[in-house]
């Protein structure tokens, strides 16, 4: 059923990926046969578009080499879903808590960053207008600033990978003891001391780790739609509460605290996080020239979707909200349940497609000569140790709040706001007019503001919390 829908949202352009005379020989052998399916193991090409539209990050960032595309099928609405279901993720979780500790003024950050991110996914399609080769975010780079831009562009979006990993396992690891509360497990190993929360949490990873086996991309990147469901379900389980839970609306929320900004502003700044992705969805789309009015309807009907949630959410429970909105929710309702159930399964339709990236590079550096299946044990045994590896961070660092800010200020802000104005200003240099480019370097100045002070008071904070974690 979930393909199913996949196959009604997500555009499905046959477009392969080739970089020697062996890849284009097989990207024309794929294209006389109309084959669809991504099968990287067998050294066949992957439908990096068709990952794009159904799963969000993976083909932004797994578009390692040259792309040639058949004609583009996505419409304007498939578009919009696509994108709007890129930027919902584990930002609506924290926008309550961030809007009661910004105070309700800091609701003209949230909706200004939406502004300005809004804009530099225009300015991203105008990018693309200018070199119909350029199909990633990394091939904008390129463009710009040559080899090194692609460097710096792949190396920020290699770590918002991981760090949204570990920022999910952490979700995981604070949600999953309330799903299974009464729960009690202990290891007989006297050297090896875990809590209950820390064994539910290996177990929920360990049953997430065969998705990383997974061979074909395409049914990864269907994997996403269960996490926009997820996400959905999520929202209206808060609404629910505010109209027929226990909790009443009206919790006092204070109109400004400004020594919250710099951390509120990295917690806002996560939540638009999807610019990787955008190139794939201007591709894929029939009329590219409708790109601008994509954007902006999506990050309209998001920003209106957490400042809903935001407003709500802190209304409902006011100082006392957690920075997981879900973990302040009445226990024993049925909602909460479903919401901590929704909370608990979103990282496991997450990890196999957010490590998508990572496997087509190995897949790309193995040797041709290397059978299929050694591939496939090489690439799943390299992702398990990397899942494992964040699920040990995860564990070690648990403070869900800090961690996404540090994300959104050291590394969102980077790549939703700098890098895509200084692209565009390089690109069209001596053809944009003189507000064009103050406008474009007044958003770079901001953005450096907000990543500079943001990511030092996020780790300060960060620090501080483990501090006092390890003298507790």
């Amino acid at each position: 059923m979930a393909s199913r829908w996949c196959e009604l949202l997500c555009p499905q352009p046959k477009q392969v990926a080739s970089e020697s005379m062996h890849g284009a020989r097989l990207a024309a052998q794929q294209l006389s046969r109309g084959r669809d399916a991504c099968d990287v193991e067998a050294g066949k090409p992957c439908q990096e578009e068709t990952a794009a539209a159904c799963g969000g990050r993976v083909a932004a960032m797994a578009s390692i080499t040259q792309q040639h595309h058949s004609k583009p099928t996505s419409t304007f609405a498939q578009s919009v879903i696509n994108m709007v279901g890129m930027l919902i993720g584990l930002g609506q979780l924290s926008t309550p808590y961030a809007l009661e500790n910004g105070g309700w003024a800091s609701i003209f950050l949230l909706v200004g960053l939406g502004i300005m991110c809004a804009y530099t996914a225009h300015i991203i399609g105008k990018c693309l207008d200018e070199e119909p080769r350029s199909k990633t975010y990394q091939d904008i780079g390129q463009q710009a600033f040559g080899s090194k831009g692609r460097l710096i562009a792949s190396a920020f979006i290699y770590l918002e990978i991981f760090f949204a990993l570990v920022s999910y396992t952490i979700s995981l690891s604070d949600n999953i003891p309330l799903v299974f509360a009464g729960v009690r497990l202990h290891l007989p190993i006297p050297w090896l001391r875990l809590s209950t929360t820390q064994l539910l949490t290996v177990i929920a990873v360990l049953v997430a780790l065969p998705s990383l086996w997974l061979r074909n991309l395409s049914s990864i990147s269907c994997l996403s739609f269960a996490g926009i469901l997820m996400s959905m379900v999520i929202f209206v389980t808060i609404l629910c509460t505010a109209a027929f839970g226990s909790v009443g609306l009206g919790k006092h929320i204070p109109v400004l605290r400004l020594d919250k900004i710099p951390t509120v502003s990295g917690l806002y700044m996560f939540s638009y996080a999807g610019h990787i992705v955008f190139p794939n969805i201007y591709t894929a789309m029939k009329d590219p020239s409708s790109f601008t009015k994509v954007s902006v309807t999506s990050f309209s009907m998001v920003a209106l979707l957490y400042t809903a949630l935001a407003f709500v959410g802190a209304s409902l429970f006011g100082p006392s909200v957690n920075s997981q909105v879900t973990l302040s929710m009445p226990p024993g309702l049925l909602v909460t349940k479903v919401a901590l159930w929704a909370t608990v399964l979103t990282p496991v339709t997450k990890y196999a497609l957010e490590f998508a990236p990572f496997a087509i590079q190995l897949e790309h550096h193995l040797p041709a000569t290397m059978g299929p299946r050694a591939r496939i044990i090489i690439r799943g045994s390299i992702g398990s140790a990397g899942l494992l590896i964040i699920l040990a961070l995860a564990l070690s660092v648990p403070y869900f709040q800090y961690v996404l800010s540090l994300t959104g200020s050291l590394i969102s802000v980077a790549i939703s706001v700098i890098f895509p104005c200084a692209f565009y200003v390089k690109i069209r240099w001596g053809r944009l007019s003189r507000h064009v480019v103050v406008l474009n370097a007044a958003m770079i100045a901001v953005g450096f503001v907000l990543a500079v002070v943001g990511t030092a008071s996020s780790a300060k904070l960060l620090v501080k919390s483990i501090q006092n974690g390890h003298v507790a």
